[in-house]
C-alpha cells in the first residue's frame, strides 16, 4: 500500500456565517480576506506537507483549483516544485505527486509538459503526473472553455503532453485546439515516462481511458466512501473485466479525508467545527449543477447519472451536513488510530485500493492540530495499512522507479484517435 499525504491549501479565516450570506464559493469576496490570514494559510499548507515527508509518507500530493477559497492552488506546479527541491535536499525519498494540472481546460500544453519535466528533474525521478479532466465550473466559468469542448481539449493535450515527453526529434503538432510549428521541450522528465494518473468521479469514458492506455485512476471520495465508493469501484473492476484486465490495487487510488485522536470522543470533540467548515465553505459550497455543467459531460457520463444520479446527489446536502451526517456517510473517516485503522482497512480491502490519498489537514484546522493529526496518523495508522497487499502478486507499475515502482514504458494508442 502506498499512502500519501493530501492537503488542499484553505483560507482557513472565513466568517463563521459564511454559507449564510454567500451561495458559492466561486464568487468569494475577496474582501473577506486578511493580509496576516492568507499568508498563514499558504505557509502553514507549506509546512504540513513538509513534515508529512519527514514523517514517512510515502508521497505528498496537491492538486489545482483556480479562483477558489478552499483550494488556493492556480498552479500546484508552483508549490510541487518547492516541495521537489526541498525533500531533494533532506534526502527524503517520498514521490511529488501534483494531481492536476487539469488538461480540459488549458491552452498551454505544452507549458504544462515543461513544468512537469522540471518537476520529475527537480526531484530526481520521483514525479508522479497527475491529469484531472477538469471540474466544469473552473474549466468553463473560470477558464471560458465551453463545456463541449473541455473532454476534447483534455484528449488532444494529454496526447501531445506525452508526445512531447518521449518523441526524440522535434515535431510539429496540428490539433483541432493547438497548432505549434515546433515542439522540442527542455529538459525532458528523467523517467521516459512519469507514471501518470488520471482523476476522477465517476465518468465511465474517464475509466476506460484509463484502461485503455494503462494509466493509474484516483477517485477523489469528496462525497463519500460508503456512498459514492460502493458504486465508482465496482465499475471500475467491471470495465477492467470487459477489457480482458487485472484487478491490480495498486492501479487505483482513492482520497479520503481522516482526522486522528486518542480517542474517538476526543476526535469527534476536536475536529467537529473544521470538518463541517470544510464542506460547509468548500464542496458544499458550490451548487452541483456547476460541477456538471450542460455539455460538459459525454453520453456515458450522463447514462451513468441517469441510470444513478446519487453520483451527484450528496453534493446537495453537503453545506447543511452535520459532523453526525458526514460521518455516517463515510466522507470523514474519523477516531481513535484503531478505529481510523480498522475502517481503511475494510474500504481498501472491500474495494482493492493499493493507494490511498490521506487528506489530514483541511477546513479551518489550526497548524497544530493538523501537524497532530499527521503525526497521529504517520506513527500509528499507516504501520497498519503498509502491508495490506503484500504477497498479492502484484506489481507497482503507477509508481516512480527510484521509489521500488516497475514502470511500463507503452502508454498505448493515442488518446484523441
Amino acid at each position: 500500500m502506498k499512502i500519501t499525504l493530501f492537503e488542499q491549501a484553505a483560507y482557513r479565516y472565513l466568517p463563521p456565517d459564511f454559507a449564510e450570506h454567500h451561495d458559492s464559493v466561486c464568487d468569494t469576496p475577496y474582501s473577506l480576506v486578511t493580509h496576516d490570514g492568507m499568508y498563514s494559510s499558504m505557509r502553514n499548507f507549506l509546512d504540513e506537507l513538509m513534515f508529512g515527508a519527514r514523517s514517512g509518507f510515502d508521497g505528498i500530493a496537491v492538486t489545482e483549483h483556480a479562483q477558489s477559497s478552499y483550494d488556493l492552488m492556480p498552479n500546484p506546479n508552483v508549490v510541487a516544485g518547492i516541495l521537489a527541491y526541498q525533500t531533494e535536499q533532506e534526502e527524503l525519498d517520498v514521490a511529488i505527486f501534483p494531481m492536476g494540472r487539469s488538461l480540459g481546460k488549458t491552452r498551454e500544453p505544452v507549458r504544462v509538459a515543461e513544468e512537469y519535466s522540471m518537476l520529475d528533474v527537480i526531484s530526481g525521478g520521483r514525479l508522479v503526473a497527475g491529469f484531472p479532466v477538469g471540474l466544469s465550473y473552473d474549466a468553463s466559468l473560470n477558464n471560458g472553455i465551453p463545456p463541449i469542448d473541455v473532454r476534447g481539449r483534455f484528449n488532444e493535450n494529454l496526447d501531445l503532453v506525452l508526445r512531447s515527453w518521449q518523441d526524440p526529434k522535434p515535431f510539429a503538432f496540428n490539433g483541432r485546439y493547438s497548432q505549434y510549428p515546433q515542439v522540442n521541450i527542455w529538459p525532458r522528465p528523467l523517467q521516459q515516462p512519469p507514471p501518470v494518473w488520471l482523476t476522477g468521479v465517476g465518468n465511465p469514458a474517464t475509466m476506460q481511458l484509463i484502461l485503455k492506455r494503462g494509466f493509474g485512476f484516483t477517485f477523489f471520495g469528496f462525497a463519500g466512501s460508503k456512498l459514492t465508493a460502493q458504486r465508482i469501484f465496482p465499475r471500475f473492476w467491471e470495465l477492467a473485466d470487459e477489457a480482458g484486465l487485472e484487478h491490480n490495487p495498486y492501479q487505483v487510488g482513492f482520497l479520503q479525508h481522516i482526522a486522528v485522536a486518542e480517542t474517538d470522543e476526543r476526535a469527534e470533540r476536536e475536529y467537529a467545527e473544521h470538518v463541517e467548515y470544510a464542506f460547509h465553505t468548500g464542496l458544499g459550497a458550490i451548487p452541483p449543477q456547476m460541477l456538471a455543467l450542460p455539455g460538459g459531460i459525454d453520453i456515458r457520463g450522463v447514462q451513468a447519472l441517469l441510470r444513478d444520479p446519487s453520483d451527484f446527489g450528496i453534493y446537495w446536502q453537503m453545506r447543511q451536513a452535520s459532523l453526525r451526517d458526514l460521518i455516517d456517510s463515510g466522507t470523514v473517516i474519523i477516531g481513535s488510530p484503531e478505529t481510523v485503522a480498522d475502517q481503511l482497512t475494510d474500504l481498501c480491502r472491500q474495494h482493492r485500493i493499493g493507494n490511498l490519498h490521506a487528506l489530514l489537514g483541511f477546513g479551518s484546522m489550526p497548524r497544530e492540530l493538523a501537524m497532530r493529526n499527521i503525526k497521529l496518523f504517520a506513527d500509528e495508522v499507516a504501520p497498519r495499512l503498509r502491508n495490506l497487499w503484500q504477497g498479492s502478486g502484484f506489481e507497482h507499475h503507477w509508481w516512480p522507479e527510484r521509489l521500488g515502482g516497475t514502470l511500463r514504458r507503452n502508454l498505448g494508442e493515442k488518446v484523441s484517435a
